[in-house]
């Protein structure tokens, strides 16, 4: 077995390295793309098996139905438990999810966007390193720890009622908690307070992507913008906000798909009205209802397809 070698631009013969690993890499050498596939292989079965079998697992028990006698699951192909989504208090809780995954996403997008201009575009040396470790600082701390120290500052006893107390609006908070949507005896058993606490958790995943994005706009454009006699105003729609629309577009992915499919804040800190998470869990762990619960976990997934088919064609993952 030999291998080949180029030497002082002559091509010459060298004897093969003996043994088993000699004779593995000469062979790899050789044969390229069987060291590829060797090395694909675990993570494409691991891909197929585990995750996209158990999806597809998933997707075929949302075409079963429970048997409203015995309460078995009956295999038979059926489209009734679909169906059952469409029922008003099922369909509530789809609508109900929807609209607060939008509100937190235009939310973080709103605070967001400052920030990461900033960082951008006039941070510089230790204050950019300042601003990275202010953003990255709360994904340190542990998720559950974050949500309840955000109940404790919610709650009725809390630090921010305490707070309107001493500015002497307490009846602005009063009033906002009498609000027949959003409101509820507390900051903490409210919509109002889930979607403060949804904003907080995942505003960092809209920062960095934006900022990001904001990073890459060319400083010539908008000083030629300002030459050319535009506004600040319309510099910002019709240069800095199309260019920086991707990095947007980017997070609003991960905001939009952790709040659809997120169920212990709703859990923790909430009303008792279900979201999407909260009834998979609940139609799979306490009714035992097997089908309702997978059909319930394929609309996020529809739902994110649509999404994010739309985030592509806005050059969204351009700005990952």
């Amino acid at each position: 077995m030999t291998a080949l070698t180029i030497t002082s631009g002559k091509t010459s013969i060298l004897p093969g390295r003996g043994g088993f690993f000699g004779q593995l890499s000469d062979a790899f050498w050789r044969h390229p793309k069987l060291l590829l596939f060797l090395m694909l292989t675990p993570p494409l079965l691991w891909l197929g098996i585990i995750y996209i079998g158990s999806l597809i697992a998933l997707l075929l028990q949302s075409f079963f139905s429970i048997d409203d006698f015995s309460g078995l699951v009956n295999t038979e192909f059926t489209l009734s438990t679909y169906a059952q989504l469409l029922n008003p208090a099922n369909f509530d809780i789809i609508i109900r999810t929807l609209v607060m995954s939008a509100l937190v996403t235009l939310a973080a997008a709103l605070i967001g966007f400052p920030i990461a201009y900033y960082a951008a575009r006039y941070a510089q040396g230790k204050w950019k390193a300042l601003f990275y470790l202010g953003v990255m600082l709360p994904l340190w701390s542990s998720y559950l720890v974050k949500i309840y120290a955000w109940k404790l500052i919610l709650a009725k006893e809390g630090i921010l009622t305490w707070i309107f107390e001493k500015l002497h609006l307490s009846w602005l908070l009063d009033a906002t908690l009498n609000l027949p949507v959003i409101g509820g005896n507390s900051l903490s058993v409210s919509y109002l307070g889930t979607f403060i606490v949804f904003v907080y958790i995942w505003l960092p995943y809209m920062i960095l992507p934006t900022q990001a994005a904001l990073e890459r706009v060319p400083g010539n454009l908008i000083e030629a913008s300002a030459d050319l006699g535009a506004t600040p105003r319309q510099t910002f729609r019709t240069v800095l906000l199309p260019l920086a629309l991707p990095g947007i577009v980017a997070g609003s992915i991960f905001t939009f798909s952790l709040t659809l499919g997120d169920y212990i804040i709703p859990q923790i800190i909430g009303s008792s009205r279900l979201f999407i998470g909260q009834a998979v869990y609940a139609q799979q762990g306490t009714a035992g209802n097997v089908p309702l619960a997978a059909a319930f976990s394929v609309v996020p997934i529809v739902i994110m397809a649509l999404y994010l088919s739309l985030a592509r064609k806005l050059g969204a993952f351009d700005a990952l």
